[in-house]
């Protein structure tokens, strides 16, 4: 018997698979990427409290799209600069179902960049 295949279902899956080892805490928060067709989003997230610490997407940078690497790798560099105004230096990186590669890649290696450590 034929089961359509939902891949927001799948992703969700692999999310919580990978979510089971992954937690964030105060002296090391998570670093959770979404990414869609239009934009990418990212949090840095204390799990124990439930509290989002700083965020980014690329609808706040005027001019980038968050459809392309480019986007991803100027999102990558705005989190890290917010992150480190903040006092956070080490986090666990969360990429949220999606294989490590493109955009999610390129958010990250700017990030590492921008000195942020995972």
């Amino acid at each position: 018997m034929f089961k359509p295949v939902n891949k927001v279902a799948q992703r969700q899956k692999r999310h919580f698979r990978i979510r089971i080892a992954i937690s964030g805490t105060p002296s090391r928060p998570r670093l959770s990427i979404f990414r869609s067709n239009k934009a990418i989003y990212c949090q840095i997230i204390d799990d124990l409290a439930g509290n989002t610490l700083v965020a980014a997407s690329s609808r706040e940078i005027s001019g980038a799209s968050g459809g392309n690497v480019e986007g991803a790798k100027l999102v990558g560099k705005l989190i890290a600069e917010k992150a480190l105004e903040k006092g956070i230096k080490n986090v666990v990186f969360d990429r949220g179902g999606f294989l490590y590669h493109g955009r999610v890649k390129a958010l990250a290696e700017a990030a590492r960049a921008a000195g942020l450590e995972f």
